[in-house]
């Protein structure tokens, strides 16, 4: 393994690759700690360490900021913006025929596609700016922490100039990730946006190994690590894991030359909806705490039944109802993902236009319904394997007391899994082009 790394770094090429991508890393990592203007720094620390911030939507929008959204820096947005307005196009392509024919067009299409996911990028950005700073300004960042005026307050000096200039920073921030995150995508190794979001992951787990080392003792801390390892291999397997539909391709004249009469598969993840059900199952169980919390009279008197039910049951990742909940959404949000990305009358059409068949199986219609048939059967197991996944932090929450940042599980364990192949995939192709050996033996 430490000659295969040595080999990379002794190709010019490639090492020049690893070496940019290591460098756009570190500057997004430095601008996670880098206070945005007009905040004070040290307040915001005094409310980090007094505000409970394991719960609701610090879990996820902290998460992939990598610790920034609670420094409030000129990150502290993140990659979140990139990832809604990137659901938000692929999504349209259902409900906008437009959108579905950019798709279908290629290389031009798909440019188009990626314009309009950077223009959303940056409203998201603005929207998601001037949210955090209201935010901050009321005190409702930190739970009552930091409002202006107070003798702790986050933004001293809240004049219109301060606060224009800090949105516009949060807002540029965004951008300047999502540039970043293309170059190493275009100079680099491995997707740029995947890189980011996998290094701000990675950077929360001493942080999080840490703490439960602190609470918990070192027999908890090494429990800990053992169902880490069994959960890596577990996710590990899952992820490479596919059913491959044989696919036959019959013999075609094309001027003087034979085309065609070849054998190839056609691969069908166990897990095609990849993170994304965790992530929308996580953002539907946070709004009905935010109606909750909008509902709460001032004076916390007269609290209306149904909003005490909400706080009682689906506020606490601990609670049986909130777990069961959680479980059903993965699940569903599974299906209704998996049947958005992948169309089998698409897939039928295209094989048919070359010639392609399925042994045993006649093209068109048929074709359609048995590939519709394999995902619905093929989708039940990767459905109850997310969902497992996206519930070991609860779990852990209740067994060894962690928070819900537990390290190995939910989306931070399939993000980091699933980005680290990929990217291991690349390098190592990379490698066999030149040394015919790759990175893996």
């Amino acid at each position: 393994m430490l000659t295969a790394f040595g080999r990379a770094f002794r190709t010019p090429d490639l090492r020049r690759k690893l070496l940019f991508t290591l460098g756009i890393i570190a500057i997004f990592r430095m601008g996670a700690f880098i206070p945005s203007p007009g905040i004070d720094y040290r307040n915001v620390q005094q409310c980090v360490n007094a505000a409970d911030t394991n719960q609701g939507i610090y879990q996820l929008v902290n998460l992939f900021s990598g610790g920034a959204l609670l420094q409030v820096s000129i990150f502290a947005l993140g990659i979140m913006p990139y990832i809604t307005a990137s659901i938000i196009v692929q999504l349209l392509r259902v409900v906008i025929p437009r959108f579905q024919q950019l798709h279908e067009e290629g290389a031009q299409g798909q440019a188009k596609l990626t314009q309009y996911t950077r223009y959303l990028t940056i409203a998201l950005g603005l929207l998601n700016a001037t949210t955090l700073v209201t935010l901050a300004r009321s005190g409702q960042l930190f739970a009552g922490c930091g409002a202006a005026g107070s003798a702790g307050a986050l933004i001293p000096n809240d004049s219109i100039i301060t606060i224009l200039l800090l949105i516009i920073t949060l807002t540029a921030g965004s951008g300047l990730i999502m540039w970043m995150g293309e170059l190493v995508t275009e100079k680099g190794v491995g997707n740029g946006m995947s890189l980011l979001i996998f290094t701000a992951i990675a950077a929360q787990f001493p942080t999080s190994l840490g703490a439960i080392l602190k609470t918990q003792g070192w027999g908890t801390f090494l429990t800990v690590l053992v169902i880490g390892l069994v959960v890596v291999a577990l996710v590990v397997f899952v992820e490479q894991s596919q059913r491959r539909v044989p696919v036959q391709y019959a013999k075609r004249m094309v001027g003087r030359r034979t085309m065609g009469g070849t054998s190839t598969y056609i691969p069908i993840k166990v897990n095609m909806a990849g993170v994304i059900p965790v992530i929308f199952a996580s953002s539907m169980l946070y709004l009905p705490a935010l109606l909750a919390q909008f509902a709460t009279p001032a004076n916390g008197t007269d609290i209306p039944g149904w909003v005490e039910w909400i706080n009682n049951y689906l506020t606490r990742g601990d609670h049986p109802i909130y777990m069961l909940m959680y479980f059903l959404l993965v699940i569903g949000f599974t299906y209704f993902y998996v049947a958005i990305t992948f169309n089998p009358e698409e897939v039928s059409d295209n094989m048919k236009k070359y010639g392609g068949f399925i042994p045993g199986i006649r093209a068109g219609r048929p074709t359609q319904d048995y590939l519709q048939y394999v995902i619905s059967r093929i989708t039940l197991p990767g459905a109850f394997y997310l969902a497992f996944v996206a519930l070991i932090p609860l779990i852990a929450l209740v067994v060894v007391g962690a928070n819900q940042n537990f390290p190995f599980g939910g989306t931070s364990i399939l993000i980091i899994v699933g980005v680290g192949l990929e990217t291991v995939k690349q390098i190592d192709a990379q490698l066999q082009q030149r040394h015919y050996e790759g990175l893996l033996r």
